[in-house]
C-alpha cells in the first residue's frame, strides 16, 4: 500500500509539462521562486531562507511543497509560546518542521493518495483524507490543516497551500496511550507486563488499543479484579502482543476478510463494518482509527480480544 509513488511517474510528468520555465504564469519558477513571489507564503520563504533549505530546493526536483500561509505560521507562534524570531533562530526545530512539509516526487492535487501513509523528506508520516469536499491533513501529532488550495506550479515541483503547519510526531505509541485518559488501564497492563520498551521501539507496529471500558468488561467476563489480571505476567502478556500487528497498517490499509497475524503468534480477522472476530468468536468493533506515533499507529477498540485458549 506505501508503493504509491511508482504509479506517480506519468501524472507528475504530465502535471510538470508547463512548469519547466521562467518565472510568468505560463514559465513559473522553481518552488522557492514561486514561494516568494506570492504574499501568502512570505513568512514560509523567510523561514526557508533562514534554514538555509532555498538551495535544496531548487533543485530540479520534483518536489512537492505543502506550504504553510503566514495565519498558519502565525497560529504556529501563538501553540509553541514563541515569537517568530525565536522560530526562525531555532534551526533545527525550523529544519524539521520545513522538511516534514516536503515530498520528493511531484503530487498533484488528482493523485494523493487518500488515507495512506505519506513519508516526508525527513522522514515521519502524517496523511489525507477527504473531508466532504475538503481534503484535511492528520500530521504525526494528530492535528489537522486543511488544503485550501492546489497545484500551484512551480518548474521543479507542485505546492498546495495548507492552513496550519503540521508537526511530526512526538510520542510513541506508549507515550501516546499514557497520554490518553481512556487508555488509563492499557498503559498500566503494558507497563506490568514489561512490554513498554518493546512498544517503545522503532517498529512499527500496529496497536488495536482497547478502552478502559473495554478491560471493566474483560474483568467481568473473566470473574477477576484488575489487580489479578496485572499480576498475571504470562496471560497479560499473551494477550496484550495479541493487540499488536507488525508494521503501520493504516485503516485504508486493513485487510477485510483475511487473518491478521499478530506479533504474539494468533490472528484474528476484521469484517467490512470494521469488526473484528479473535479467535474465540467473540466480537470488538473499531471505535476509532488512525491515531498516528512516532512507531506506529493504534487503532481503538470497545473489547478485549482473546487468543485461542
Amino acid at each position: 500500500m506505501f508503493n504509491w509513488f511508482k504509479r506517480l511517474a506519468a501524472l507528475s510528468a504530465l502535471a510538470l509539462v508547463a512548469a519547466c520555465g521562467g518565472g510568468d504564469a505560463d514559465h513559473p519558477g522553481n518552488v522557492v521562486q514561486v514561494a516568494q513571489g506570492d504574499a501568502r507564503f512570505s513568512v514560509l520563504a523567510e523561514a526557508v531562507v533562514a534554514v538555509d533549505l532555498a538551495g535544496a530546493l531548487s533543485a530540479p526536483g520534483p518536489f512537492t511543497v505543502f506550504a504553510p500561509t503566514n495565519e498558519a505560521f502565525a497560529a504556529l507562534l501563538t501553540e509553541l509560546g514563541v515569537t517568530k524570531a525565536q522560530l526562525l533562530a531555532n534551526k533545527p526545530l525550523l529544519t524539521a518542521v520545513l522538511k516534514y512539509h516536503v515530498l520528493a516526487v511531484g503530487v498533484p492535487k488528482a493523485a494523493v493518495p487518500a488515507g495512506q501513509a505519506i513519508t516526508p523528506l525527513d522522514g515521519g508520516i502524517f496523511k489525507v483524507d477527504p473531508v466532504g469536499a475538503e481534503l484535511v491533513i492528520t500530521d504525526g501529532r494528530n492535528r489537522l490543516s486543511r488544503i485550501v488550495n492546489t497545484d500551484i506550479a512551480a518548474s521543479n515541483g507542485v505546492i498546495h497551500a495548507i492552513d496550519k503547519v503540521l508537526l511530526p510526531a512526538n510520542k510513541t505509541i506508549v507515550e501516546t496511550a499514557v497520554a490518553t485518559p481512556s487508555f488509563s488501564i492499557l498503559a498500566e497492563a503494558v507497563v506490568a507486563a514489561n512490554l513498554a520498551s518493546t512498544l517503545s521501539g522503532t517498529g512499527p507496529f500496529t496497536v488495536f488499543a482497547p478502552t478502559d471500558a473495554a478491560f471493566a468488561a474483560l474483568l467481568t467476563e473473566l470473574g477477576i479484579s484488575k489487580q489479578q489480571l496485572l499480576a498475571d505476567k504470562a496471560l497479560l502478556s499473551k494477550v496484550l502482543t495479541y493487540h499488536v500487528v507488525p508494521g503501520r497498517v493504516l485503516k485504508a490499509g486493513v485487510p477485510v476478510g483475511p487473518a491478521i497475524a499478530t506479533v504474539g503468534g494468533g490472528t484474528f480477522t476484521v469484517n467490512a463494518a470494521l469488526a473484528i472476530t479473535d479467535q474465540r468468536q467473540r466480537s470488538a468493533r473499531i471505535t476509532g482509527t488512525d491515531v498516528l506515533a512516532s512507531n506506529g499507529v493504534i487503532h481503538v477498540i470497545d473489547k478485549v480480544i482473546l487468543p485461542a485458549p
